[in-house]
């Protein structure tokens, strides 16, 4: 087949998977993470029952792919910020808020029966791997400029990090999401 034949079949067959991932999360979050069918699914999408079972075998797929998806913006989010211009000490307070909004947000999204369906799987293990050597590289960074304590190694304070803005999750208010990272942010500090 020609080459412009299978990047357009490629291109279809991935704005499919989009759509069902989309509608899918979208019937979830208004009907229950029990309610929602693979004929549902189907019907929001516009597709027939067999087009889907050939993207997915079950409602669970779907939505850990959508998962998959979505922790994968956030990494690359992390990457964007770790590596982006500016100072290492700003570069870190931007990684530290971005997280701690993210855990913010994540309570918010979905009953905790989704929330143990989605964060069992292994790649939140992975994930999470990943984003503490964001942390640990910004840290050694923002350590060589003098911009954090030097007394306990970077992958330590990586782990106090991720730990401390966990809480981001038990709080009412982005402002108090803003004042957690700012007493993670002391906690750092060289003096």
């Amino acid at each position: 087949m020609p080459r412009l034949w299978n990047e357009t079949i490629d291109a279809h067959r991935h704005d499919v998977r989009e759509a069902i991932l989309d509608a899918t999360w979208q019937l979830v979050t208004e009907r229950g993470l029990l309610s929602v069918t693979m004929s549902q699914i189907a019907e929001s999408t516009g597709i027939g029952r067999a087009t889907l079972y050939k993207y997915f075998p079950n409602v669970e797929a779907v939505l850990l792919a959508h998962h998959r998806r979505h922790v994968e913006a956030h990494l690359a989010r992390f990457a964007e910020i770790s590596t982006g211009p500016g100072e290492p000490a700003e570069r870190l307070k931007a990684a530290l808020t971005a997280y701690a909004m993210i855990c913010h947000h994540r309570e918010r999204h979905g009953s905790q029966e989704l929330s143990a369906l989605l964060h069992r799987d292994e790649h939140v293990a992975g994930a999470e791997q990943r984003v503490r050597q964001v942390f640990t590289d910004i840290l050694e960074e923002a350590r060589a400029v003098g911009g954090v304590r030097d007394d306990v190694a970077s992958s330590e304070l990586a782990g106090f990090c991720l730990h401390a803005l966990a809480a981001a999750a038990t709080l009412t208010s982005e402002a108090a999401v803003r004042r957690l990272v700012a007493l993670t942010l002391a906690g750092l500090d060289p003096t």
